[in-house]
């Protein structure tokens, strides 16, 4: 991975994905959930536009439930349950509408909607709602695997080399550890901060400081 930030979605989500449609049964979904190893499937509709989402929070009800007095009162309570417990396709399993992400959402976006809605994956789907991959969380910390020398050449040619374009000679740009550490002198001191925060919105920056001087330096 060594495409210049920001990194969409469509650049590290899994594209090989396991999926339903509507009027798969009970069993073949767990079968699927199982032989993946994933905790959803997305359900499909048509020409591959997801409609929902079967979970294992959608199917454990049929277990959960199963030696529960189903009462008027629990009933009330739980209807959802109770509808989940006694459903057998994905149709009447499915949470839905589902929560997607478009392909070209930034990694930031993708974070922020898993954490909205508590999920773990969101299917990523295009500007018709057709499936196209799989975004997990562990697909959003990939850019953390960027290498100092990716991340240092990022921040050099997109920060340093823009900002202070007389004075980046300069300007040093360290990389550890995906901590990028930036010092010198500059001409301009008031560019100084927003070098800093740019640096740090690099995808796979962990900290971002600079320790640069202003005028009087060069």
């Amino acid at each position: 991975m060594n495409r210049r930030s920001p990194h969409r979605v469509s650049d590290v989500m899994t594209r090989t994905v396991v999926a339903v449609g509507l009027d798969a049964r009970f069993k073949e979904i767990v079968t699927a959930i199982d032989q993946w190893q994933v905790t959803a499937v997305p359900v499909l509709e048509g020409e591959g536009r997801v409609v929902g989402v079967v979970s294992e929070a959608d199917l454990l009800p049929k277990e959960e439930l199963r030696e529960e007095d189903a009462t008027m009162i629990g009933q009330r309570d739980r209807l959802t349950d109770y509808a989940k417990a006694g459903a057998l396709t994905a149709r009447d399993l499915m949470s839905s509408p589902a929560v997607t992400v478009p392909l070209d959402a930034t990694l930031p976006e993708a974070a922020r909607l898993m954490a909205r809605h508590e999920v773990k994956r969101l299917p990523v789907v295009d500007g018709e709602g057709v499936l196209k991959g799989i975004v997990s969380r562990a697909d959003l910390l990939k850019v953390f695997l960027r290498t100092d020398e990716e991340i240092a050449a990022e921040v050099r040619e997109e920060v340093v080399d823009r900002l202070f374009p007389v004075s980046r000679r300069n300007v040093r740009v360290e990389v550890a550890e995906g901590r990028v550490t930036i010092t010198g002198a500059v001409r301009d001191a008031s560019l100084i901060p927003v070098a800093e925060r740019l640096a740090g919105a690099v995808e796979g920056v962990v900290d971002a400081t600079c320790h640069l001087d202003g005028p009087g330096s060069v």
